[in-house]
């Protein structure tokens, strides 16, 4: 996939959730004598061809930490030149995960390519609206979420955020997840502009800043959205006023 990708013309290539360790309880049930050392391996060899093909690659794999920690769920970002240059870790961990099977991150990641800057989530996160709206204030211009996701929703939600914040948003989820929503990219107005479909493949979407279907959206939403939040441009227009101060009379 990722030698498909890199013929495509792609830059980054974004996997799913757990996609090379497995996912816990899904692909885990116990860390115990789990082949770390494969693992591994597996990282470095990804890196390395990420490299020959210069391509950036952003892949879901638990990450182990010292005995008797748990490991965290993790995002692995390896740059065009082969090098791991960041991990994210997953850090609204659901009950399961935090009391089984891994050790919560507490930093959000951002990372550029050719001048675009992108940011890191990872499943249930999406129930988390301050997730989404740090990155906003991070300045992102593509959210990449990846998933092991059990429900339908969660496609909805990240089309919401990406069109309440109007960034991109990825969503890379396992060809297991089919059943529920694809794979694919969602522009900064909230639409899907590419998707992989049912079956398991790659979906190659572009971030163009020039198409004409996101002015809205990049060149006055987002921007005025920002101006709104701040609060200014509200107390400057605040009034004393009797007819304002009163909200029991008609």
């Amino acid at each position: 996939m990722l030698g498909q990708a890199s013929a495509a013309g792609a830059r980054l290539a974004h996997f799913p959730e757990g996609f090379l360790s497995g996912y816990a309880v899904e692909d885990v049930v116990s860390w115990d004598d789990f082949d770390w050392a494969l693992v591994r391996r597996e990282l470095e060899d990804v890196a390395a061809f990420a490299g020959e093909l210069g391509i950036w690659v952003v892949l879901g794999s638990a990450h182990p930490l010292t005995e008797p920690h748990l490991p965290h769920n993790s995002l692995y970002v390896v740059s065009d030149e082969g090098r791991l240059v960041d991990r994210y870790d997953k850090r609204k961990c659901s009950h399961t995960e935090l009391t089984r099977f891994y050790t919560p991150g507490f930093e959000p990641v951002v990372f550029d390519v050719d001048g675009f800057c992108f940011g890191l989530a990872i499943c249930i996160e999406i129930n988390f609206s301050d997730v989404f709206a740090e990155y906003d204030r991070l300045d992102v211009d593509c959210l990449l979420l990846s998933a092991y996701p059990v429900d339908s929703i969660f496609a909805t939600k990240a089309r919401a955020y990406a069109a309440i914040h109007n960034y991109w948003l990825s969503l890379s989820v396992p060809a297991q997840a089919t059943h529920l929503f694809h794979s694919g990219l969602i522009g900064p107005h909230g639409e899907v502009l590419a998707e992989a479909g049912g079956e398991s493949g790659l979906v190659v979407g572009t971030l163009d800043r020039d198409d004409p279907a996101l002015r809205g959206a990049l060149e006055f939403a987002r921007p005025w959205r920002a101006m709104a939040r701040s609060g200014d441009i509200y107390k400057e227009r605040r009034v004393t006023d009797e007819r304002s101060r009163v909200r029991t009379e008609f």
